[in-house]
């Protein structure tokens, strides 16, 4: 997917920008999705900081924030 968007860009930077864009919203919502499911089924933050290789309070603040 990246090397398609890579030569998009190449070739027609306004359709790749509108890819991207749309790229970052389904990742958001998933990734609110999977923290939300996170949050519900009670793993704790301290599970998720180490799996995503980030602190707690940023764990924190995405499965509050789900």
């Amino acid at each position: 997917m990246a090397e398609q968007l890579t030569a998009t860009a190449a070739d027609t930077p306004l359709a790749a920008l509108r890819a991207a864009g749309v790229l970052e919203r389904i990742a958001a919502r998933v990734s609110r999705q999977a923290a939300g499911a996170l949050y519900d089924d009670g793993i704790s933050a301290e599970a998720v900081a180490t799996a995503l290789g980030t602190t707690r309070s940023k764990a924190l603040v995405l499965l509050l924030t789900a």
